[in-house]
Order: C-alpha cells, then structure tokens, then sequence
C-alpha cells in the first residue's frame, strides 16, 4: 500500500523539527523547566571530578526527561485537538503521557545515583 504523502527534504523535515522546538518552547511550561534542568545539571555532570566518561553519563541521561517530556506533549495536543470534552480515554492518555515523564524522570535520578556511587566509588 503506498500513501499519497508529499515528498520532503531532509532540510524541510529539520525545519519541522525546528518548529515544533519553538513552539514546544513557547507553550510548555513543563518543557522550559526540563530545559534548564538539562542545562544545570549538565553544567554539574562536566565539572564533577569524575571520568569524562562518567561524566558523559550523566549528560546523556539529562536528555531522557525531555524527550518524554516531547512525547508527552505531543500525546496532550493530540488528544485535545480530536476533544474538548471530557472522556475517560482523553483522560487516561493524558495521565500516560504525565506517568511517561515521571518515569524518565526516577530512572534519570536513578543513572544519577549508580553512576555517582561508582564514580566516586572508585575513588575511595
């Protein structure tokens, strides 16, 4: 089965990706709040005296929060975009994009924790 989808550039689908960041910027609270926390605790992981390796660890993981926090949104403007009315299912959709965030965030905080024990695990 082929679809009738328009073909575009790898420069035209960046430019999406491009749009959907600032938009995503200007109307998530929640997205600004992953970002600075990626920012902060970025600038922490790489001036830590731990191994540039661990230290790359930790900066990874910093981008599991907003991916899910990218989902997550997206999940939410689909969701209101097929009801502004109240439905169970508009609900729970709501509800799984918001566990998926809280969830990256525990396992986040987790890498943090393994990987700053045997970091300075090491050093002891």
């Amino acid at each position: 089965m082929k679809l009738n989808k328009p073909k575009h550039s790898l420069y035209r689908n960046g430019m999406y990706a491009v749009e959907g960041f600032i938009d995503i910027v200007k109307n998530e609270t929640s997205f600004k709040w992953q970002l600075l926390m990626l920012f902060v605790l970025g600038i922490v992981a790489w001036v830590l005296p731990i191994a540039f390796s661990y230290s790359v660890i930790l900066f990874m993981s910093l981008f599991i929060p907003v991916l899910a926090e990218v989902a997550n949104s997206s999940i939410e403007r689909v969701v209101d975009l097929v009801t502004s009315d109240y439905h169970i299912l508009a609900k729970q959709a709501k509800d799984a994009g918001a566990t998926l965030v809280l969830l990256s965030l525990l396992v986040t905080l987790l890498i943090w924790i393994f990987t700053l024990i045997i970091a300075f695990g090491e050093n002891i």
